[in-house]
């Protein structure tokens, strides 16, 4: 469990990541998924930083 904690913040930049991907490969309609994938990636950087802290 702690791993998967600690790798979570990670989870989530990759999901962004994903999200971004997808976007880019299919034709964009509105600009909602880039402002989700931005959210995730800047709170996946945010989760993975608090999370580390708290566990070491």
């Amino acid at each position: 469990m702690n791993t998967f904690l600690k790798n979570f913040g990670i989870l989530l930049i990759i999901l962004g990541v994903v999200i971004l991907g997808i976007y880019t490969i299919n034709t964009p309609v509105s600009n909602l998924p880039l402002v989700f994938s931005g959210l995730l990636m800047i709170g996946g950087i945010a989760v993975h930083v608090v999370i580390n802290r708290i566990m070491d």
